[in-house]
């Protein structure tokens, strides 16, 4: 089995947009809208192209991963960028395999070679803390003052990044890109028909995302 992790070229563009679409689709919502935040996100000017990461796994690309900068702001307004990722995603059929893991890890790598020292994301604790990352809580990371949420998930990449005083965290504009549903629908027109529907991970999603930790 032979493995390449490179950045995306424009060429990769359409391809991996599906792949995304695939990986996605009826996991958190009936249908899903990821394909279009990463087709939005490429030309955000919190985009970091040096982490925009494909998988290729004997020639065909299989995987993908992209970076945003966010920030911590603590209570006296001093701000740290950090990073943030998403989506990031293994097509279908190649998943349960290491792949993620694989992508994932070489991106931490790069990051850290570029100077980066905190990521932090919203994500399934269950995929994410064999990845390192540990709950926001034990790094005294908030969304809003007091409010620590299950799924916001903080990973230093170097040792001590983060010192201990109160950090709030601010994502990137770019995740508002799928607040326009029209635009979403109107974007996925453009791929071959799917049929929405439910499934179980979409009220894990729903737990996850509207429940915090409270010690």
């Amino acid at each position: 089995m032979n493995i390449i992790i490179r950045n995306e070229t424009k060429a990769d563009y359409r391809k991996v947009e599906h792949l995304i679409r695939e990986a996605f689709w009826n996991q958190h919502i009936p249908g899903c809208d990821e394909h279009y935040l990463l087709h939005k996100m490429r030309d955000h000017e919190d985009f970091i192209p040096e982490l925009d990461l494909v998988l290729e796994q004997d020639g065909e690309l299989v995987g993908s991963i992209v970076y945003t900068k966010a920030a911590l702001v603590d209570e006296q307004g001093q701000k740290k960028e950090v990073l943030t990722f998403g989506p990031v995603g293994i097509a279908p059929q190649y998943q349960r395999k290491g792949l993620g893991k694989q992508l994932m890890e070489a991106s931490f790598v790069r990051a850290a070679d570029m100077g980066w020292d905190t990521v932090v994301i919203f994500g399934n604790p269950e995929n994410y803390i064999p990845r390192g990352f540990k709950t926001c809580k034990k790094y005294n990371v908030c969304l809003d003052p007091g409010v620590f949420p299950t799924a916001l998930l903080v990973k230093e990449l170097k040792p001590g990044a983060l010192d201990g005083r109160l950090w709030q965290y601010r994502g990137s504009t770019a995740e508002e890109a799928c607040a326009d549903e029209e635009a979403v629908a109107r974007f996925d027109a453009g791929f071959p028909p799917k049929e929405k529907g439910w499934q179980p991970s979409q009220e894990l999603f729903y737990i996850y995302s509207r429940s915090s930790v409270v010690r």
